[in-house]
């Protein structure tokens, strides 16, 4: 923590002075959602839990977290640490902890962001058995240095910038001042659900789960659990924008905007997971949901069956006690009562029931303490809570991550205002991933489970303007000649294509529906197929099939990448019951080419020698590799070499050299004889060149008039540069052939 200090300074104080806004904070704060590090807090509606709107921006210091592996980054400079998560909190915490007081100020100074669900498997000793598909943080929070509090109920806004030994006060503000001059960003583009969702869940393994805890419950392992499901479809635009839409169409208390770096949180809860003042604690647990109604009198008829629920009463009766049972571990003795019990709460969609727990923090103990007492909430894990977490990792098949974790702010000045992540969505790679839950019981309908999920959803799923995941998902691929959702075209665990990666495939350009050289693809398909599998070609008319998809994922009018599989169907059994797989996705030209009007290589450095580099199989690890360390090198492309030190080929082309009136072939052993490539060669060889088949090396590239990269979806493009040196003198002959052959 000392070498820490020295690079961050120490806390020392929280400068504070009043702000006029002159719109809506969420308007305000739209200035800096672009801005990796920022956290905004809004809390919708009228409950007392909803007064402050919080922005934190211009983080002075980043935490980012996987088990107990921790990175700390100050400015340029990174430290990493091997501590428990919660211990790291705790040394980050007491490290910069302030004596400021100001119960009007709800945070001055802290950490904002989210902490994970999976933070659990470091509080217990639980079964891991979920795929974290996603890898992002377990914890990611940042500590700003400028934290805007606008207070609903006194109606004035306050700027608090913490300050640290030799920090600039005079720069951090003209930094803000600057920012806050520029015009609010206006209301940008998003859109998602264009290819339908997909769930971590078919409804009758939905279900069947269900039915499984009710099991595990009759038989006294349980008396309830939560059980869930993640959503995931593409989305493209402003993650803020979809923020603003979800916060004006039905505002909760603890409305949450991360912008985490390579991912956004954009969450929507309605409950408080606890909440730190001073020595006073406090969760309010939610159980039973019931939709508003369109009138006033059906309105009251639904509230009042929800207070009267008998199940949904007992479901929140066991949270509590599981509540007051964590609290009382670090809590004064006899201080933690219940201080509102079955409050009907209402929202713009929903009602809730929702009870209050209190108490009093003892005097030794602090936040990290409070957290590993109840962390994660018991109202989205079950009773008892250890064994639920073990039955959700059994039947759950991905991991959470911040699904029923937490997010808000952990204060420097013992203060603390977490909610529990539900109706939360996380927006990575250009998809949006959302869960949905409830707590499963005893007299539980498995049917009624699963439509109260998609209930949960439907804010998130209509924000994004599509169709419920009933509807199936809308694209499609072609699986041993049947269309069907891309989430359910499986290949058997114990076919040699999964297991090994024994197969093929093609990959085409299609414009308007018209496949480019699809006999030529086809032929290089069958004659792997006949070198690989040694079993009769299907019989297969690949036009209509190639057909098929596109129109069914309406690719018919653009122009789109197909992809043509073959895996090896299981050892012994049936040999010639191979997976044949089509699928289609629009194709645009890549980024870098259409900026650079080329691509830049980088010579990889492990060089491959492999029979299998006469075909384009699905054991594609070492290509993949290579493209990705490029890409990390600065490059597009990486350059492949055959042991010798020669060229062979790029990750995903073919190359051609031109020096002269010589068009000149990579010579190597084992290389895929590219369908773009030959069609490059002939139109060139009928201008004049002479093809020549001799080895290249890596440095003759640097004597050559131009280099050429070949494949069926770029068509021909111009290398510029090798390991950052440029290389020949691109024309326009790229383009020329580009227009040849497309």
């Amino acid at each position: 923590m000392r070498n820490l200090k020295k690079i961050t300074g120490r806390l020392e104080n929280i400068h504070i002075e009043p702000l006029v806004l002159n719109e809506p904070i969420i308007d305000f704060a739209s200035r800096f959602s672009n801005l990796p590090g920022t956290v905004v807090l809004m809390s919708g509606g009228e409950l007392d839990s909803a007064r402050y709107h919080i922005l934190a921006a211009f983080p002075w210091l980043t935490l980012k977290s996987r088990g107990c592996q921790q990175v700390l980054t100050a400015g340029r400079r990174t430290m990493r640490w091997a501590f428990n998560p919660f211990e790291a909190l705790r040394r980050l915490i007491r490290g910069y902890a302030l004596g400021f007081d100001d119960p009007s100020i709800p945070v001055g100074a802290g950490l904002f962001g989210y902490l994970s669900y999976d933070l659990k498997d470091y509080i217990e000793k639980l079964p891991r058995t979920v795929v974290d598909d996603l890898g992002l943080p377990q914890i990611c929070l940042f500590a700003p240095s400028v934290v805007v509090v606008h207070d609903k109920i006194a109606q004035n806004t306050r700027l608090c910038i913490p300050l640290r030994n030799g920090q600039s006060l005079k720069k951090t503000l003209g930094r803000f001042q600057s920012m806050i001059k520029t015009p609010p960003a206006k209301d940008s583009f998003f859109s998602g659900g264009s290819t339908g969702f997909s769930s971590s869940f078919t409804r009758p393994a939905y279900l069947e789960a269900v039915s499984r805890i009710k099991d595990y419950i009759v038989s006294g392992h349980i008396y309830q659990v939560n059980l869930s499901q993640r959503f995931e479809t593409d989305f493209s635009g402003n993650p803020y924008a979809f923020f603003k839409q979800l916060y004006h169409a039905a505002p909760a208390p603890f409305y949450a905007y991360v912008h985490a770096g390579d991912h956004y949180i954009v969450s929507t809860s309605p409950e408080r997971f606890l909440l730190r003042r001073q020595s006073e604690v406090e969760t309010r647990p939610i159980k039973g949901t019931r939709p508003r109604g369109r009138t006033k009198k059906q309105d009251k008829t639904l509230g009042q069956a929800l207070k009267q629920s008998q199940k949904d009463a007992a479901e929140l009766s066991m949270i509590v006690d599981l509540m007051r049972n964590d609290l009382g571990r670090v809590c004064r003795a006899g201080s933690v009562h219940v201080a509102e019990h079955k409050r009907l709460e209402p929202y713009k969609n929903v009602f809730h029931l929702v009870s209050v727990v209190k108490g009093v923090l003892q005097p030794q103990k602090d936040t990290a303490d409070l957290l590993l007492a109840t962390f994660p909430g018991g109202s989205i894990t079950g009773c008892p809570r250890i064994r639920a977490m073990e039955i959700i990792d059994e039947l759950e098949p991905v991991s959470r991550h911040v699904y029923t974790g937490s997010i808000g702010y952990i204060g420097f000045h013992d203060t603390l205002d977490l909610s529990i992540a539900i109706r939360t969505a996380t927006i990575y790679h250009n998809k949006i991933f959302f869960s949905a839950g409830g707590g499963v019981v005893f007299d539980s309908n498995p049917g009624d489970e699963y439509d109260e999920t998609l209930h949960k959803a439907r804010s998130l799923l209509e924000a994004l303007k599509t169709s419920t995941p009933e509807a199936g998902a809308k694209e499609f691929v072609w699986l041993n000649g049947a269309l069907v959702p891309k989430p359910q075209a499986k290949i058997p665990i114990g076919d040699l294509g999964f297991q090994y990666g024994f197969g093929f495939f093609e990959t085409l350009r299609v414009h308007r529906g018209r496949p480019a050289y699809l006999k030529a693809h086809i032929q290089r398909f069958y004659d792997a197929w006949k070198n690989l599998f040694q079993t009769p070609v299907p019989d297969i008319t690949w036009n209509e099939v190639i057909g098929q998809v596109l129109e069914k994922n309406n690719l018919l009018d653009q122009t789109a990448a197909v992809k043509i599989m073959a895996a090896y169907g299981e050892a012994g059994v049936c040999p010639c019951r191979h997976s044949l797989v089509v699928t289609a996705k629009p194709y645009a030209m890549r980024p870098a080419i259409r900026e650079k009007g080329g691509l830049d290589l980088a010579t990889y450095p492990h060089p491959r020698q492999t029979p299998l580099a006469d075909h384009k199989t699905l054991n594609y690890l070492y290509y993949f590799l290579a493209g990705r360390w490029a890409q990390q090198k600065g490059a597009d492309e990486a350059m492949i070499l055959n042991p010798d030190g020669s060229i062979s080929e790029t990750n995903t082309a073919n190359l051609l050299m031109i020096k002269g009136k010589h068009l000149i072939r990579p010579k190597s052993a084992h290389c895929l004889a590219g369908i773009m490539e030959q069609q490059v060669i002939a139109r060139l060889t009928r201008r004049g060149y002479r093809l020549v088949h001799q080895k290249l090396m890596p440095r003759d590239l640097f004597s050559a008039d131009e280099v050429i990269l070949t494949n069926s979806l770029i068509g021909a493009v111009p290398v510029l540069s090798l390991d950052q040196t440029p290389v020949g003198r691109p024309s326009d002959l790229c383009a020329r052939i580009r227009k040849a052959v497309f």
